[in-house]
């Protein structure tokens, strides 16, 4: 959720926050196959079943890389939602801003071929294949777009984005979620990567109910495989919790300004 600076990528023009889709090169299109035909295979039995539903409802497919216009006349019917193209990782004002309106900013360019297995910052698979599909989801984006809308309130506090950032790792990026066929990936972060998605659900990281004091008070790492991951029991309860979250994080900022 910060700016980042220019580098040599080859980012596909953007136009008044539009994807230019006759940009994407062949590369592009055979690194989306690729990214897409091995991670899918690691889902059936690892994602949240409300991502594998989205994933039809969105019509993603492994031989094209999606094309927002016609993602968003899906996302607009279902829930509200649209994309927004991107060229990085945008400012806290900008992203919070976007996505307490129900739009999600989404980044156009891919990877290449040489940084399959590791990437320093999102690109679109990201974005696009591991976000999107629960933006079909009413009581997810119904969690996404308040916790969104405190942070642009509180965009300008530093203190308090940190601690919202938390809040959105544990739970949007990196979150799981407790079903009939037993524990299950919703966090995006762990859904676009093939390492994690078996990691998460093993004996070796710890696991967690959800707990929103808990998580204001974890910090998290982004240079490695989590070591601990919060579950929650359904959307809804991630939207119930926005009360709680509003009320802490308000404490935790008057604990700061009496300290400070």
């Amino acid at each position: 959720m910060k700016k980042v600076t220019e580098n040599d990528r080859q980012i596909p023009t953007l136009k008044n926050m539009e994807q230019v889709y006759e940009n994407y090169t062949q590369e592009d299109q055979q690194v989306w196959n690729i990214l897409y035909s091995r991670q899918i295979k690691n889902l059936p039995k690892a994602a949240t079943k409300e991502y594998l539903k989205g994933l039809k409802h969105t019509n993603f497919c492994t031989d094209q890389i999606p094309d927002f216009k016609v993602t968003n006349s899906i996302l607009e019917w279902m829930t509200g939602w649209e994309l927004v193209a991107v060229e990085g990782i945008v400012d806290d004002q900008l992203f919070f801003e976007l996505m307490s309106n129900k739009k999600f900013p989404a980044t156009t360019w891919l990877r290449k071929m040489s940084e399959l297995d590791y990437l320093e910052e999102p690109d679109m698979f990201h974005d696009v294949f591991a976000h999107v599909p629960l933006l079909t989801n009413r009581p997810f984006t119904r969690f996404l777009q308040a916790l969104s809308q405190i942070g642009h309130e509180y965009a300008d506090d530093p203190v308090a984005i940190d601690l919202l950032s938390r809040v959105y790792w544990f739970t949007i990026e990196f979150g799981l979620i407790r079903e009939e066929e037993g524990l299950r990936i919703y966090g995006a972060g762990i859904l676009s990567s093939a390492g994690e998605s078996k990691y998460a659900l093993s004996n070796e990281p710890q696991h967690f109910d959800y707990d929103v004091a808990q998580i204001l008070d974890t910090p998290y790492r982004k240079d490695k495989f989590q070591d601990r991951y919060f579950i929650i029991d359904s959307y809804e309860q991630l939207f119930e919790s926005i009360g709680e979250i509003r009320s802490l994080l308000k404490e935790k900022l008057n604990q700061v300004a009496m300290c400070g």
